[in-house]
């Protein structure tokens, strides 16, 4: 048999409670819910994806080599940066959509830029299921002889996926995972087993039938004991009638009776999705989620950035609390704050803040373009001169697409100044 897609048959009709389930996990006729549990490792065989490192590593843990795809923000070479690490189930499958949904919304300036950690799959059932079902086929044989791997799958992660990743690369103290189907129970699972692993939790149409409700039932008791939770979990589920919605139902009933202090949370229905289209906008949804409150307040007659200054300052001090890491103002932000104040007629404090934009980013051409025509705007052309010549070089150095503007603007100013110092000659 062929499968083109990892979720086959997206409109098959879905068993409901008042039917007999052979399966106590079914939420899918007994063949057709064991493709959607197996298809996705055909992803594992899928050819080199353009941009993304393929990494190699043996785990001790699971007692094989795992193979890791990771995708780093663009720049990230060049810079000295360090990112949030956001690490996904089913890697292959869904690391190319979720790159550009995190380059979408970061150049928007709706979340930071992140890495991204797509682990693919060997046993995938083994390593997303959190217990064990002895249920057998007609046959009498286990339909899922290798289940209940979870709590194993969550330490390899812990102690040699997490290290390995944080040796290699520039990363900030702050973890999101997302995982779809099982992938989405496993998420759910280890926000209840190490809910200190990850800040941020995102599970897509979560398998959370497994085991009649397994997580379910855990969850009852885990949040019934929590008083406090700093943590944000995002669910969603597509038209997928039947025991899985129902699971999805039970959930979200027990996160909305137990109000836990700090824990944000959001379940959302997308019923013209399916199990396998709804992915792709709930990363989106979900991203969203997790980065509540990041984005920079407008002013909304005139959609200015609110505050000047010190509120864009202010706003991102708040920021690395919520988080709990320094996040600076990005350079593209405190530049358009500066051509704010330099256009509102506040020369000094648009100065001020191209000047912090060069301390922070001196690696960066635009910042010292963006200062001196502040200078010359103000009649300092000795001290804007330098700062274009310094752009020029930078942007040689970089090859900057907007070279030829920095180089223009050092002529031009350089002129201007060999004119003055010829007018000034007796």
């Amino acid at each position: 048999m062929t499968i083109h897609s990892a979720f086959v048959f997206p409109n098959a009709r879905l068993r409901t409670h008042s039917e007999k389930i052979p399966f106590r996990f079914a939420a899918l006729p007994g063949v057709l819910f064991s493709l959607l549990l197996f298809t996705a490792a055909v992803f594992a065989q899928a050819p080199a994806i353009p941009g993304v490192t393929t990494l190699k590593l043996k785990s001790e843990v699971l007692g094989e080599e795992r193979t890791i795809l990771v995708r780093t923000p663009a720049g990230y070479e060049a810079g000295n940066q360090r990112y949030p690490v956001l690490y996904m189930t089913d890697g292959d499958a869904h690391i190319g959509h979720t790159d550009s949904t995190v380059q979408f919304l970061a150049r928007n300036g709706r979340m930071s830029e992140l890495i991204v950690v797509g682990i693919t799959n060997t046993d995938r059932t083994r390593d997303l299921s959190s217990t064990h079902v002895k249920t057998t086929n007609p046959d009498g044989k286990l339909q899922f002889p290798t289940s209940g791997g979870g709590d194993k799958f969550l330490k390899f992660i812990e102690t040699e996926l997490i290290p390995d990743i944080e040796k290699r690369y520039r990363v900030v103290p702050y973890r999101i995972l997302a995982g779809h189907s099982l992938g989405g129970l496993f998420a759910v699972h280890a926000l209840l087993s190490r809910p200190e692993l990850f800040n941020s939790y995102i599970a897509v149409s979560p398998a959370l039938q497994w085991d009649n409700q397994a997580e379910v039932k855990r969850a009852e008791d885990f949040f019934k004991t929590r008083k406090e939770l700093d943590r944000t979990l995002y669910i969603s589920i597509g038209l997928e009638p039947g025991p899985i919605e129902d699971a999805f139902h039970q959930f979200k009933q027990v996160l909305a009776k137990n109000q836990v202090k700090g824990f944000e949370w959001e379940a959302q229905e997308m019923t013209d999705e399916d199990h396998g289209s709804v992915v792709l906008r709930s990363h989106y949804f979900g991203l969203r989620k997790v980065y509540n409150g990041w984005q920079m307040p407008r002013d909304p007659d005139t959609g200015a950035v609110a505050g000047g200054l010190k509120g864009v300052e202010d706003h991102y001090k708040g920021l690395s609390t919520k988080f709990g890491f320094t996040i600076p103002v990005p350079e593209n932000l405190m530049n358009q704050v500066g051509y704010q104040l330099l256009f509102g007629e506040k020369p000094d404090e648009a100065i001020a803040a191209f000047k912090v934009n060069v301390e922070r980013y001196p690696a960066s051409a635009n910042v010292y373009d963006s200062l001196a025509e502040a200078y010359e705007r103000g009649g300092r052309l000795d001290l804007a001169a330098p700062l274009y010549e310094k752009a020029s070089t930078l942007g040689q150095q970089n090859k900057d697409p907007n070279l030829g503007i920095y180089q223009a603007n050092y002529e031009r100013v350089s002129s201007k100044l060999k004119l003055a110092g010829t007018e000034k000659k007796p």
